[in-house]
């Protein structure tokens, strides 16, 4: 099958795309290596990917021409670019233009593919608000920039399903962790805190903040798990996650733990939009993909470490 990745030299989309290549899929993708992040890492994963004969397109999707750029026998799209995360140095208009018009021009794009199978729009657990435990029907309320435009481009997806257009389904994610993780993200700032001896930034309140911490390769099964399931995804928001809750404390103290180390904190003033809980409810998932997330915190933040110290 030919599978179409969007921002494929990402921390999803690369781990997604040598699932893919390793399952016999023909991969390509699109990414515009943003600089959210050092955009050295992107390239590395990037030139990794290429090892594997995966095309890797440096394309912006909201500008390029996407008609004239997406091969037209791709059989399935997986939609995981997205500006993330609520970074202070984020405008309105990044989140808006990254997550909403980019979104809305690869819908029309795919409109287009004669030979498209499916949507899957690679969403996330922050659309739905502060405290999150609940089920998909639960009424969306986000509380960040990033999760109001998340949930307009989830929107955006899951109209062209409702207008018959093609297939669709919108998966949302929860805490997502593992090796290339964003390094903004906890367990990478929390594994280089260790390492170097440094103290780790942790936002007043936020030590009691509960997450469904779930690693890349139970995200991928769940993600990979869509393909040829049409029928029953078509329409479909599904929670992937695991449904074990943790602390960020608790967080803290595994990575201590298994660098056998104590981390320093620096306090800072508590962060507008973060979410006091998210735990998964993942009942719909097992039903529809026979979901089942079998990585435990210490071993998953173990892989981390031995790819971090690497």
């Amino acid at each position: 099958m030919k599978i179409l990745i969007t921002g494929i030299a990402g921390f999803i989309g690369s781990h997604l795309a040598e699932r893919l290549h390793a399952n016999h899929h023909e991969v390509i993708g699109i990414d515009n290596f943003s600089d959210y992040y050092d955009v050295t890492l992107k390239r590395e994963n990037a030139a990794a990917l290429s090892q594997l004969d995966i095309k890797v397109m440096e394309l912006d999707l909201r500008e390029d021409d996407l008609e004239a750029a997406l091969p037209k026998d791709v059989e399935y799209i997986f939609h995981a670019a997205a500006l993330p995360g609520i970074a202070s140095t984020s405008t309105f208009e990044q989140y808006l233009t990254n997550n909403v018009i980019a979104t809305h021009r690869l819908t029309v794009a795919a409109a287009h593919l004669a030979q498209l199978k499916m949507f899957v729009n690679i969403g996330t657990s922050s659309i739905y608000g502060k405290d999150v435990f609940c089920d998909e029907e639960q009424m969306a309320k986000p509380i960040s920039n990033y999760g109001v435009t998340k949930l307009a481009a989830e929107q955006l997806v899951m109209s062209q399903s409702r207008l018959g257009n093609y297939p669709a389904c919108s998966l949302r994610l929860y805490s997502v962790y593992g090796s290339r993780e964003r390094p903004d993200k906890m367990f990478s700032q929390l594994i280089n805190c260790a390492i170097h001896g440094e103290k780790f930034s942790l936002f007043e309140g936020s030590l009691e903040h509960k997450r469904s911490f779930t690693h890349i390769t139970d995200i991928i099964d769940g993600i990979v798990s869509t393909i040829g399931k049409e029928d029953v995804c078509d329409g479909q928001v599904i929670n992937l996650g695991t449904d074990q809750e943790y602390t960020t404390a608790q967080g803290i103290q595994t990575v201590e733990k298994l660098m056998d180390t104590k981390i320093g904190i620096d306090l800072k003033p508590a962060r507008s939009g973060d979410q006091l809980r998210t735990k998964a409810v993942i009942d719909k998932a097992k039903k529809l993909l026979d979901y089942n997330p079998q990585v435990g915190l210490e071993e998953g933040v173990q892989e981390q470490i031995n790819w971090f110290e690497q």
